[in-house]
């Protein structure tokens, strides 16, 4: 028999722990003190959720919180943090159909059954299929779309911050002459595509450069 795919025996403690860890001061470990002290879950069906979490990559194995455990209180990257360990979790049903997390449950049971050689009525079976769901349910599967939406926004965050911290000078080059006692005044103006930095420096290294080579001919 294939060995079984990662689940909980108590699915709606685990989504519990996960629900609370979202506002609670993160721990230097996470252990059963810091479940019944801290988020107030007793119990075997809570402590059990530290080893979960651990397959998840939210917890290490000394039991130090992740990156990822971090990522997943971030209100705006929670969903996406637990996309990110679902895929980890069940890769092996990716293998099977990459878009397994928009499958049917019917799907689903079918994959888990030809995964782990399990009967499909069978106890493991059932809560290896209630906490797919209700991982999935809290996820959010198009992580490189939306990191790249973010990291699009944050530049033109940054853009925008630099283009109002910093006063760009207008340059205007006027020269006259005459002919047949008429004069002619000539002007242009120069648009420059800035590098996206804070250093004031550069910036002062830049119009040098063009006073000196442009401005001045």
């Amino acid at each position: 028999m294939a060995d079984n795919l990662p689940y909980s025996t108590s699915v709606g403690v685990l989504e519990k722990v996960l629900e609370k860890i979202k506002t609670a001061s993160v721990p230097e470990r996470v252990t059963q003190n810091f479940l019944n002290t801290k988020l107030g879950l007793k119990g075997g069906s809570a402590n059990a959720s530290i080893p979960f979490m651990k397959k998840m990559g939210f917890v290490a194995s000394d039991g130090s919180p992740t990156e990822l455990y971090s990522e997943f209180r971030n209100p705006k990257k929670s969903r996406i943090a637990v996309g990110k360990a679902f895929k980890d979790l069940y890769a092996r049903l990716y293998e099977m159909n990459e878009y397994v997390h928009d499958a049917s449950d019917d799907e689903v049971l079918g994959l888990i059954v030809q995964s782990t050689g399990g009967e499909k009525d069978s106890r493991v079976t059932q809560q290896t299929l209630s906490t797919f769901n209700m991982l999935r349910k809290l996820a959010d599967f198009d992580t490189e779309t939306l990191e790249a939406e973010e990291s699009e926004h944050d530049r033109l965050d940054e853009q925008k911050h630099l283009n109002q911290s910093v006063p760009l000078p207008q340059f205007n080059h006027g020269s006259s002459g005459s002919s047949k006692g008429k004069s002619i005044n000539l002007a242009y103006t120069i648009n420059l595509n800035l590098p996206a930095t804070k250093d004031i420096e550069v910036f002062n290294a830049i119009f040098k450069s063009l006073k000196q080579h442009i401005l001045d001919d």
